[in-house]
This record gives C-alpha cells, structure tokens and sequence, in this order.
C-alpha cells in the first residue's frame, strides 16, 4: 500500500498542479487497491479523523482529504461544515481521535482556531489547509497547528510519515507535510 501511495504523490508531483479531480481519482485507486489487498491501510490500528471547516460553505478541500484518508485506512468521522470551536472541541473529547482535519479559508478564524488548539485531547494532531495558511505563512505557528497541508500530495505526505501518538504514553511528535 505504502509503495502505491508513494507512486501516486510522485506522479502528481509530475503534474502542473493536479487538479481536485485528480485527487479524488487517486483516492479512488488507492481505496481500490487497499480493499483489493485485503491490507487494513497504512497503519496496523487505522487512525480515527475527524474533519470539519470553521468557515468554508463549501467543504471541497475535505471531501479531497477525507476521500484521501479513507483511501489509506483512515477512519473518519465528519463533524460538518462551519463548525463552530465548542461544537469542534466536545467531539473532539468524546471521540479522542488522533486526528482533527480542518479547512480554514479566513484569515480572522485565527482566533477560533486557537480556541480549539488550545484545548484538544493531547493525542490529537491538527492538520489543516486553506486559503489562510496558504497566503499567511505565519498562520500555523500563530494558531498552534501542528501540520499545514497545502493540497492533496502534502496530505499523503503527511500521512505517510504520520505515526498515532501512543495512548498509554501520551507520546507525541511533530509532523509537517
């Protein structure tokens, strides 16, 4: 699986700019080739992602990450689009999930994104994308985010590199993508 997932970020790194088509076919082949394999995914234990938006109508970066997620062996679990920080954040410790995937388009959700750093489960990375971590290189840092996706092939960039915090140890580590 992981040879495939490599192959896939290495041919769209060939592309101009692949295109959210382009993302969701290869998440198409890659779910394909898991179900096909028999494998579980990436991971032994999959993962469990929970993804929302703060302040995109649309959703169509997490419908990109969400079908790339699943395609690996992600577990998801979609919380919905403008989501508020409080709604994010019982989810999130009901749930304890090891990932929370964010879109974040404006620049002035710094401060729910915030919110919602500060107070997460401590095994719980952040990952997310959009418009105000694309154009405000500092946004990430500023907010505590603990990884910045910029398109598809950075998610599995990230995922590929991703390893689960260990729950009885409360171990963490960094990943950028």
């Amino acid at each position: 699986m992981r040879d495939h997932v490599v192959q896939l970020v290495q041919d769209w790194g060939r592309l101009a700019k692949p295109t959210r088509e382009d993302y969701l076919k290869g998440a198409q082949m890659l779910d394909h080739l898991r179900r096909q394999s028999g494998e579980g995914g990436l991971w032994s234990r999959p993962p469990l992602m929970m993804t929302a938006t703060l302040d995109d109508g649309w959703g169509h970066g997490l419908d990109v990450i969400e079908s790339l997620a699943a395609a690996v062996g992600v577990t998801i679990s979609p919380l919905g689009l403008l989501q508020p920080p409080a709604t994010i954040l019982k989810a999130c410790r009901e749930a304890q999930p090891d990932l929370l995937g964010l879109t974040v388009l404006q620049f002035d959700s710094d401060d729910a994104l915030k919110e919602i750093t500060a107070a997460l489960p401590p095994i719980t990375t952040v990952v997310a994308g959009g418009a105000a971590f694309r154009y405000d290189p500092e946004f990430a840092e500023r907010t505590g985010t603990h990884a910045v996706a910029r398109d598809g092939a950075a998610f599995l960039r990230f995922l590929l590199a991703y390893q689960p915090i260990a729950r009885s140890t409360g171990m963490t580590s960094c990943h950028e993508a």
